[in-house]
């Protein structure tokens, strides 16, 4: 898991306004928040912050004021739906070896088999628990060969050394359909919709 340095600084001003001077800034509002302790209101770089998010549950080392180095993962991202723009960021500070639970994206390889299915995600991302330090970006599943009615449970993907699903065994992530054509109406039955 990569962890990126970024710079911050506290914020002291609130509202809508406050937030629309410090993204005409090009910076992003967030908030740091864990632990028992008072949420952190901080001003973060806007184009480092999202470079950093394009990772899943990248590890972030917050330099706060030029003096504190808090880890933290995202827990929450707001962006504008129009643009993309990031407009506020939640952050959940970790300790070194603290056990978290995320969500980690699940991508599908290989082939099915021959005959026109469809791969459902019913997952996208799999909860698991894990060394916060240690989040895996993706796991992998293989699809190769599989027919309609197959399906991958979460207990059937590989997880990395030191991670546990944190959804049921039995929860179904990935399933094969098979391709369903639309039917053509029967001859003459377009014909007397119209004349009715």
């Amino acid at each position: 898991m990569s962890e990126v340095k970024i710079s911050a600084a506290t914020r002291t001003e609130f509202g809508k306004g406050a937030a629309r001077r410090i993204r005409r800034e090009d910076k992003v509002p967030g908030v740091l928040y864990g632990h028992g302790s008072d949420p952190l209101h901080l001003t973060l770089p806007g184009h480092d912050l999202l470079m950093a998010l394009r990772t899943p549950n990248v590890l972030i080392a917050l330099d706060v004021d030029g003096k504190s180095n808090e880890l933290a993962i995202p827990k929450s991202v707001q962006r504008d739906p129009i643009k993309g723009f990031l407009e506020h960021v939640d952050l959940l500070l970790v300790k070194r070896g603290e056990t978290v639970t995320v969500e980690i994206p699940v991508q599908a390889e290989g082939e099915l088999a021959p005959g026109g299915y469809l791969l459902e995600y019913v997952l996208d991302a799999l909860p698991v628990e894990a060394e916060a330090t240690h989040i895996p970006e993706q796991v992998t599943v293989s699809v190769a060969g599989l027919e309609a009615g197959a399906s991958i449970h979460a207990k059937d993907i590989k997880l990395p050394s030191g991670v546990k699903l944190a959804v049921e065994d039995d929860t179904v992530v990935l399933q094969v359909l098979s391709a369903q054509a639309e039917e053509a109406p029967a001859e003459g039955e377009g014909d007397e919709a119209a004349e009715a």
